[in-house]
This record gives C-alpha cells, sequence and structure tokens, in this order.
C-alpha cells in the first residue's frame, strides 16, 4: 500500500510538471500542448528546408474553440518587391519605404480582464500549438 502511493503520488507530481510549463522545440509536424498559460512564447529557430524560414503554427484555443494561424517568418520579405525601394507604388508616390522583415519570436499574453471566453486572443485553458512549417519552433509555457 505504501509503495503504491508513492508511485501515485510521483505520477502526479511529474503530470503537474510536464503539464504546467513546456518548452523545447518543435519540429514540422509536432504538436505542443500548454494549460493555463500566463504566457506563451514561439520563437522560430530555423533547421529546416530552404522555404525562406517560415515556422508556421496551427494554435487551437480550448477556451474559445477557435483555431488561428501564426507565421514566424524573419527571413521573408512578406511579398513586397525590393525593385524601386520597398512596396510597389512607393517611389510613385514618394512615400517612404514602410517594408519589415516578419517575426522571429512572439509573446501570446494572458488576458486577465476578460471571462473565459470572451476573446479570441484568451490563451486560459488548454491551447495546442502544431508546427505546419518547414523549420522548428520553440515553444514556451509560462
Amino acid at each position: 500500500m505504501r509503495k503504491q502511493m508513492i508511485v501515485l503520488l510521483v505520477a502526479v507530481a511529474s503530470f503537474s510538471l510536464a503539464s504546467s510549463a513546456f518548452a523545447g522545440a518543435l519540429m514540422p509536424g509536432a504538436m505542443a500542448k500548454c494549460n493555463d498559460a500566463k504566457s506563451i512564447t514561439l520563437e522560430n529557430t530555423g533547421g529546416g528546408a530552404g522555404d525562406r524560414g517560415e515556422g508556421n503554427l496551427v494554435v487551437w484555443k480550448s477556451s474559445n474553440y477557435t483555431t488561428v494561424l501564426i507565421s514566424l517568418s524573419p527571413t521573408a520579405h512578406q511579398g513586397f518587391s525590393m525593385n524601386g525601394g520597398g512596396a510597389a507604388g512607393n517611389k510613385q508616390v514618394k512615400m517612404s519605404n514602410k517594408h519589415s522583415m516578419g517575426r522571429k519570436s512572439i509573446t501570446l499574453m494572458g488576458q486577465t480582464n476578460f471571462s473565459r471566453g470572451d476573446s479570441i486572443g484568451d490563451i486560459s485553458g488548454e491551447v495546442r500549438l502544431t508546427n505546419v512549417g518547414t523549420t522548428n519552433v520553440s515553444v514556451t509555457c509560462n
């Protein structure tokens, strides 16, 4: 009986530690979960095919049953032509270049001023992150 209690205690402790914080590289096609995170940090760590280095994630949130797509593309030009100094039309209207590269990392923050499920950005409850891109993405649940 005593051994069973110790095994049960160790199992519960390891499960709660594993579900509260996940950190590591998410390879293309892999999935991670965060439960009741205060913040989730996503970072494109590269290491994939030569497809502009894009890290694409599908994020499903149990709080409001919505799915959003996130693209982390620090080397992509976001479809802007670089001829003439930036986006098409800048040169003709004498406008400064507004071109910027994609982001390498983002942090999704919990929103305490919303009740569960009221906001599309709500990360309370279970959040599933699936890497559908061509590079590794680091996921950290806080």
